[in-house]
């Protein structure tokens, strides 16, 4: 059968790609390479522009004829020759873009389907992470779209489709929730990258121990937390509602940012009048920032000092492309009230309604420590300073197990229900066999 001379070059054009990636993952990247030489172009300009505003301040009246002083704008003369020269780069680099996307997207099409990768996913993880909410606002083809996944491919809320894809279901669902940057296989572990430890995956763990069926979340974790628990409330209903067999019991297990999402998709499936938070029986949080995490905050700090002085000013602008969900970290939003009506980089207030654990649901938390105990002078030095400030090297004890100076916002963990994992860091609350083994031995209790 004859190929078309367009379909041949596409074809030797694909061979040069990196492998792993998509005609839409180039297409998106040449997107996001436009729009950060822009980004780059406008910064250069503004720094340029605010050392102008200086230099002319000391010349009164004079030196103003020489700066645009209209609110908003960098300080350069958009006429002026500077003004040019950025103006130039500016269209050039948006037409180059325009061009780019539009071959790319003509691409497409011609693109013969090929399943995704672990490397891939990684990638597209992390950038939704970080650029998740511009992603999306943008229409980026890297933008996830929220779904529940079985090894790796989405399932359908359909009965019939289900059954075909999960034909040992069980009245026990299990649905795993991963963290910022992460995706859905980063549960499993592969025991040729940790030669010394085994293959591991809390979910199939659970299904074999106790009868558990695991379902896996994939989403943007670069959007509000409160975005994505709306989105997950809905999801969770069409699962329930289409599940093959009868429901049991639902279990919720979340990672780092996955806890902050269930909770917040509990609460709003309570709002909502959804019926799948009557087989709620437990949900179970691992090294999740309950309180937020100090990362975040410092880089808050960072934002205000660069902020406060005009030349420095520009420079803020780096580090506010950080996303929705990363900025929710800075004291654990899970509502939209938490950030609606406040500028995400503008205060380090902690404005969060208090949000106590659901009732008649059984909650579990577990956190690290990445200090082992021990004998010396200096030890207690060590554990206060693990437990208070580094904790799982991403997250406090105090937040991963939802103490607060505030009462109010403390939440109500049984002390039978709290575990501290020692001499461990946060990623390795999804890999270290002892986590799964408490997780046995608490959702084995009837």
């Amino acid at each position: 059968m004859p190929t078309s001379p367009a379909a041949t070059q596409a074809r030797v054009r694909f061979a040069r790609l990196p492998g792993y990636l998509h005609i839409s993952d180039i297409q998106g990247l040449a997107q996001l390479a436009t729009q950060a030489t822009l980004g780059v172009t406008g910064l250069a300009e503004k720094v340029q522009g605010s050392a102008y505003k200086g230099v002319a301040s000391f010349f009164g009246p004079q030196g103003d004829k020489f700066i645009d002083a209209t609110p908003g704008r960098s300080g350069v003369k958009p006429l002026g020759i500077t003004g040019l020269v950025y103006g130039g780069i500016k269209g050039v680099t948006r037409l180059a873009g325009g061009t780019v996307n539009a071959v790319l997207s003509g691409l497409v099409p011609l693109a013969a389907e090929k399943p995704s990768s672990r490397r891939r996913e990684a990638m597209l993880a992390a950038l939704n992470g970080v650029l998740g909410d511009h992603l999306q606002g943008s229409a980026n083809p890297l933008a996830v779209r929220m779904r529940l996944r079985h090894e790796g491919q989405a399932l359908v809320m359909d009965k019939s489709a289900l059954a075909q894809r999960l034909p040992g279901a069980t009245g026990k669902v299990l649905v795993l929730l991963h963290g910022l940057c992460m995706n859905d296989l980063q549960w499993r572990t592969h025991s040729a990258a940790r030669p010394l430890h085994p293959a591991h995956d809390h979910g199939l763990l659970l299904a074999d121990q106790l009868g558990y069926t695991p379902v896996y979340l994939h989403y943007n974790s670069g959007l509000h937390v409160s975005v994505n628990g709306a989105q997950l409330a809905e999801l969770l209903e069409q699962l329930l509602a289409a599940w093959p067999q009868p429901v049991e019991e639902l279990t919720l297990l979340g990672h780092s940012m996955g806890g902050l999402l269930a909770r917040s998709a509990v609460a709003q499936a309570a709002q909502a009048g959804h019926l799948w938070p009557a087989r709620l029986r437990r949900l179970v949080f691992l090294g999740t920032p309950h309180h937020g995490a100090p990362l975040e905050r410092v880089g808050h700090w960072v934002d205000q000092l660069l902020g406060r002085l005009a030349v420095t000013r520009p420079f803020a602008q780096i580090g506010q492309i950080r996303s929705a969900g990363i900025t929710d970290l800075r004291h654990g939003n899970v509502l939209q009230a938490d950030w609606q009506g406040a500028g995400r980089f503008d205060s380090a207030l902690d404005a969060r309604q208090a949000l106590p654990l659901p009732a008649g649901v059984a909650c579990y938390a577990v956190a690290a420590t990445t200090v082992l105990h021990g004998a010396g002078p200096l030890m207690p030095l060590r554990q206060a300073l693990g437990e208070k400030m580094i904790g799982d090297g991403l997250v406090p004890l105090d937040s991963a197990l939802g103490r607060h100076e505030s009462p109010g916002r403390c939440l109500s963990f049984a002390p039978q229900n709290q575990w501290i994992a020692q001499g461990m860091n946060h990623m390795e609350l999804l890999t270290r066999p002892e986590v799964g083994a408490q997780l046995v031995r608490w959702l084995g209790t009837a």
